[in-house]
């Protein structure tokens, strides 16, 4: 992060008390609880906002690769999915990663983005505390 990222209340007079606005640079976005816990989902919740960066995290990394190695890797996808698991008898979130690759890609460069994709950055810093799952589409 190279600038300071602001989250601060944002509730509205009849609004959520839990919305939030997220600011950094010229960006700004709202976070929210859906509407069975209390919010007015009035932006992703911050179980989806963690989702989302370990996503466009993957997707980043993904192509860096593929360009550095001048694979002829199209276009990627992820469609993730969040889960309840047991890791040594205790319950825990797990983030489900499915990627989409398109391009006239190898079984071998398939393979090896999967690897990759298990790579990137907030995969890393995830992984202590969540299960994380990564599989290649059909």
């Amino acid at each position: 992060m190279s600038e300071t990222l602001t989250v601060h209340e944002a509730p509205l007079a009849q609004g959520s008390p839990y919305r939030q606005r997220i600011e950094t640079g010229p960006h700004q976005w709202l976070a929210d609880l859906p509407v069975p816990n209390g919010g007015d989902d009035a932006g992703p919740a911050p179980l989806d906002l963690i989702a989302a960066s370990l996503g466009a995290c993957t997707n980043m990394t993904l192509r860096m690769y593929a360009e550095r190695k001048q694979m002829p890797l199209t276009h990627v996808q992820v469609n993730l999915r969040r889960e309840r698991r047991e890791r040594d008898g205790r319950p825990l979130d797990a983030l489900l990663r499915t990627l989409t690759l398109e391009g006239p890609l190898s079984p071998e460069q398939r393979q090896r983005l999967l690897e990759i994709a298990g790579r990137c950055p907030i995969a890393r810093l995830l992984e202590p505390v969540m299960l994380l799952e990564c599989s290649l589409a059909d």
